[in-house]
């Protein structure tokens, strides 16, 4: 089968951690950055120890995630960064439309999730917001996310089932390329419209990967499936972006070796 040109197919932010995509056409990437509106809040599930004024990475089983409350998948929600609403659609009807920048906005969503997941809680759910340069990432490397539907076809075949590849919860879905050579791109530049990125590292995939985002239910053992067929449970990559710029569904994708005049890795 001829492959098609290297290519971004989609796009993806998650402004509140465990919570449902949201889609996009285009991005601004800034050097040194995180994926724009990504991770910037987390629902903490009691204590976590974070603290905004030292901010520190923290275990994901701390907040609120699809790895530890399937039901989450249930939910729709969309954040305004205009207004800084956060809006809770479920079962096909808005149940909470909360100004995050308020305390009266913040306990309407904490007042929802203790209702929602009563049964599943370590504690009182707090809206935690991420100080300036930090975000609520499973990885305390990652920035940007790819995943290659080449990759989910790959394991679409292994499985037999057909794979949303948003399970994976990536930031940019590229297509084009063969099956798991992202993990190659390691070291190397990214290049994606005006963006050129640095590959970091490979992503292991967590038991968020097990839930099927449209029934909310644990159908599919993504992790034992790669180490079964693979010998290891990665699947995508995390990167930094070296040089900032636009990057759109349609750009193409071109990986190179380390470095280029102008860019510094």
């Amino acid at each position: 089968m001829t492959l098609a040109a290297p290519s971004v197919t989609a796009l993806y932010r998650y402004p509140v951690k465990g919570l449902s995509a949201e889609s996009l056409t285009e991005a601004l990437l800034t050097s040194g950055q995180h994926f724009p509106g990504d991770r910037l809040f987390a629902i903490e599930n009691g204590p976590s120890g974070f603290d905004a004024a030292n901010p520190e990475h923290q275990p994901k089983h701390k907040f609120l995630v699809l790895a530890r409350q399937a039901a989450l998948a249930k939910l729709k929600t969309r954040y305004d960064d205009v207004t800084r609403e956060l809006s809770i659609v479920a079962d096909d009807i808005e149940t909470v439309r909360a100004d995050l920048a308020t305390e009266a906005g913040r306990a309407a969503v904490e007042d929802f999730f203790r209702m929602f997941l009563a049964r599943e809680l370590a504690g009182a759910p707090k809206v935690l917001e991420g100080p300036p340069g930090f975000r609520f990432m499973d990885s305390r490397s990652g920035f940007v996310s790819i995943i290659n539907l080449a990759s989910v076809r790959a394991l679409e075949q292994e499985t037999g089932v057909s794979i949303d590849p948003v399970r994976f919860r990536a930031n940019i879905y590229v297509d084009g390329v063969p099956a798991f050579s992202e993990f190659d791109w390691v070291g190397k530049r990214v290049s994606i419209g005006e963006t050129v990125l640095r590959g970091l590292k490979r992503t292991e995939r967590c038991a968020a990967t097990t839930v099927n985002p449209a029934t909310a239910i644990r159908d599919l053992m993504i992790p034992a499936v790669l180490m079964r067929t693979y010998g290891h449970a990665d699947c995508g990559i995390y990167c930094a972006v070296a040089q900032g710029g636009r990057v759109a569904v349609g750009d193409p994708l071109r990986v190179t070796e380390k470095e280029a005049a102008g860019v510094a890795f």
